[in-house]
């Protein structure tokens, strides 16, 4: 399953986020996996497409971030994926 996350970051927080991630790395179990992210200029907001096989599975991975980021997580899918869902009822 693809995930959006969408990382809150509270002002001046980001230098510790990004130091954990240089020093720990993403903290995320083999299987969840990275695809994307975009990050706005204030650095306060992160948007991240992650691959899991679960929500549960996504979890275990934000629960080592939830110290300094607040989380939401939408499940998504691919514009062709949701062509193909809809397509029998067009």
């Amino acid at each position: 399953m693809l995930f959006m996350v969408i990382e809150r970051y509270a002002e001046g927080i980001a230098p510790q986020v990004y130091r954990r991630f240089r020093d720990r790395g993403r903290l995320a179990p083999d299987d969840v996996k990275y695809v994307a992210s975009w990050v706005d200029h204030d650095f306060r907001t992160c948007w991240q497409v992650m691959e899991a096989e679960s929500l549960e599975r996504l979890q275990l991975w934000t629960s080592q971030w939830e110290d300094l980021v607040e989380f939401e997580i939408v499940p998504v899918r691919t514009s062709a994926e949701a062509a193909a869902v809809i397509a029998p009822r067009l």
